[in-house]
C-alpha cells in the first residue's frame, strides 16, 4: 500500500504539477503588482477612473454591486494579456527555435506502372496488380 502511495507520489506528473502551483503562486505576486501598481494607473491617466466599485444599480431597496464585477472582469482580462504576451508567446517562439527538425521517413512508395501510392512493405500494386521490386 506504501509502496503504491510512494510511486504516486514520485511520478514525474505529479512533481511537476506541484512545482508548477508553487511558481504560479510566487508569479502570482509579480503579475499582481504589474496590474494593480503600473497598468491600472496608466488606464486611469487615460480614463479617469481606475476603479468602477462606485457603480451600484438599486433595485427595491436591494444593491447590485455591478462594478465589482467589472473591476473583476477588467483585472481578469488585464492579468490573461500579461500572462499570454509576457510568458505564453515567449515561451512557445523560444522552444519553436529550440524544437530540432523532424525528418519523417515515408511510409508510401509509388508504383512504376499506375504511379499510385502503395506502402512500402507491399509486392504488388494494389491499384494495377503489378508485381513492385
Amino acid at each position: 500500500m506504501l509502496k503504491g502511495f510512494r510511486d504516486f507520489i514520485l511520478r514525474g506528473n505529479v512533481m511537476d504539477l506541484a512545482v508548477a502551483v508553487i511558481l504560479g503562486a510566487a508569479f502570482n505576486g509579480i503579475v499582481t503588482s504589474l496590474v494593480n501598481d503600473m497598468l491600472t494607473p496608466l488606464i486611469a491617466a487615460v480614463g479617469g477612473k481606475p476603479d468602477f466599485g462606485s457603480l451600484i444599480l438599486n433595485l427595491h431597496g436591494g444593491h447590485i454591486r455591478y462594478g465589482n464585477f467589472l473591476n473583476a472582469v477588467v483585472n481578469f482580462l488585464i492579468v490573461a494579456a500579461v500572462i499570454y504576451f509576457g510568458v505564453v508567446l515567449p515561451m512557445n517562439r523560444l522552444l519553436a527555435r529550440l524544437k530540432p527538425a523532424t525528418v519523417v521517413a515515408p511510409k508510401t512508395k509509388p508504383c512504376a506502372e499506375c504511379l499510385s501510392e502503395i506502402p512500402l512493405a507491399a509486392r504488388r500494386c494494389a491499384h494495377c496488380a503489378q508485381p513492385v521490386a
